[in-house]
């Protein structure tokens, strides 16, 4: 079976979040079950830097607003479709946003340019390639099927996955006549929204089958507190909703080989650690103080929770923890941070940015990693937290709690649980659990059978893997 993934960002090139980690490790985990994916990407400078050998393959003399190819590229072995068009990727900010933090006012040239491209690709576009499926990845992918249903891919077969409902690519009914699609495209059918032009609204209307990243998420999405304005249309689309849960990819995330880390280890040789906690209190300058160290790795945002978190960081340390933190995005909780860095100096750290070996270094060497999400698709990071014996301390919601066993007090003696839940996403629900953490950790026996018994969760594409080849062969037999 041959596959066009559609998206736009894909690990170890270009990566914003965690869609480029799916998007990387999905194709390899398919490999076994007998498909070969292709993963189209846009030519944003950091991917063209890492291109070795490109061969181009086909081309556009216009592509809205200029020429463009799309180049074949093997990259650490993915199978890459590169669309290099210089006039829409080649900037100096990031794949999304311009080095102030703003969008990119032609976002949606640039992403409609993608998933034309793909919908080409479907259609015939190269001569001796073409995709018996094509699998497009959130809003900025989501025309994809769009265009295929008005070109020549109609009878190809398309999934949209949702990776987060909240980011939808909504532009202006002006930006219409710009996209190449018919008058009839703009209507209730497709992709017209409340007047406006919507990316992933076309998408959810057109693909064969609408996939999200857990199965508690699409069950979510179809109510109105997290289907963002979409939830009568799943809710009419659910007999072609299906939740599949992520993995992560269990080699480049795994503690007894990890070259981003100060000491391997193991679920047999736990003790070892240690190595890493004094790696990570280093490089955020903590005290050697005994006590739990609490970390977060994650966008900055009231959707992550971390407003929630910052009401708590008072507990955290008058309790005897510390906080690192990892990552960057509202300014205001972003300054928020830095004030209890500076109020609890040698307690608590903030990092503002992303930095991926950090990021390996903070699971290995935290004893819990905080997740206060008040909604979360799936989620890696609490995966990649079960992989290194980095405890898990959740929002009861989406992805979360669909891979996170409670450790209340039924579960801690049948030996299954693997991590805290809480809920409602609250200062007071969260100080509870904390609690509970603090309790736990002062247990050494009940903390390391945690650890272990995360360490041993299936957090592989295994099953998630068989589950997409399962519905793939389903649409190909559909016709």
């Amino acid at each position: 079976m041959q596959v066009l993934s559609v998206a736009s960002e894909v690990f170890p090139l270009v990566k914003t979040g965690g869609l480029a980690d799916v998007v990387g490790a999905l194709p390899a985990a398919l490999a076994p079950h007998g498909i070969r994916t292709r993963t189209l990407v846009p030519g944003y400078p950091a991917v063209m830097a890492k291109a070795r050998k490109p061969l181009k393959r086909a081309g556009f003399d216009d592509l809205f607003g200029g020429p463009a190819s799309i180049l074949t590229v093997d990259h650490q072995g993915l199978d890459l479709l590169v669309l290099d068009a210089p006039h829409l990727f080649d900037r100096d900010g990031g794949p999304y946003v311009d080095g102030n933090g703003r969008d990119y006012p032609d976002n949606f040239r640039r992403f409609a340019a993608l998933s034309l491209a793909a919908a080409e690709i479907a259609g015939g576009l190269l001569a001796d390639w073409t995709p018996d499926l094509v699998h497009a990845h959130d809003w900025q992918s989501a025309l994809a099927p769009v265009y295929m249903r008005f070109g020549a891919a109609r009878a190809v077969p398309s999934i949209l996955t949702i990776h987060n409902i909240a980011f939808q690519g909504q532009f202006g009914a002006e930006i219409f006549s710009e996209l190449a699609l018919p008058p009839e495209a703009f209507s209730i059918d497709y992709v017209e929204y409340f007047g406006d032009v919507g990316f992933l609204k076309g998408g959810l209307q057109a693909a064969s089958a609408i996939t999200t990243v857990s199965p508690s998420y699409a069950g979510e999405i179809l109510e109105p507190e997290f289907g963002m304005g979409f939830e009568g249309l799943l809710t009419a689309r659910a007999s072609s909703l299906y939740g599949i849960v992520n993995g992560i990819d269990t080699d480049v995330w795994n503690p007894q080989t990890d070259p981003h880390i100060a000491g391997t280890y193991g679920s047999a040789s736990l003790k070892k650690r240690h190595a890493n906690r004094k790696a990570l209190s280093a490089r955020f300058d903590f005290d050697d103080a005994p006590g739990p160290i609490f970390c977060v790795v994650s966008r900055l945002t009231w959707q992550k929770g971390m407003d929630v978190l910052i009401e708590v960081i008072d507990d955290i340390v008058g309790n005897g923890g510390k906080l690192a933190v990892l990552g960057s995005g509202d300014p205001v909780i972003e300054v928020a941070f830095k004030a209890a860095a500076a109020r609890h100096p040698r307690r608590v750290g903030i990092v503002v940015g992303y930095d991926e070996p950090l990021s390996h270094l903070m699971q290995a060497g935290a004893d819990a990693i905080l997740i206060p999400s008040r909604f979360e698709p799936c989620g890696l990071t609490q995966l990649y937290g079960l992989r290194y014996g980095c405890v898990p301390v959740v929002a009861r919601t989406g992805g979360l709690a669909d891979t996170i066993v409670d450790a209340n007090a039924a579960a801690l003696g049948a030996g299954c649980a693997t991590g805290f839940q809480f809920s409602p996403v609250s200062a007071a629900s969260l100080r509870r659990t904390l609690r509970r953490v603090f309790t736990a950790y002062g247990q050494p026996k009940v903390w390391s059978r945690l650890q272990t018994q995360g360490m041993k969760s299936d957090v592989s594409w295994n099953g998630s893997a068989q589950a997409y080849a399962d519905l793939y062969s389903s649409l190909l037999a559909k016709g």
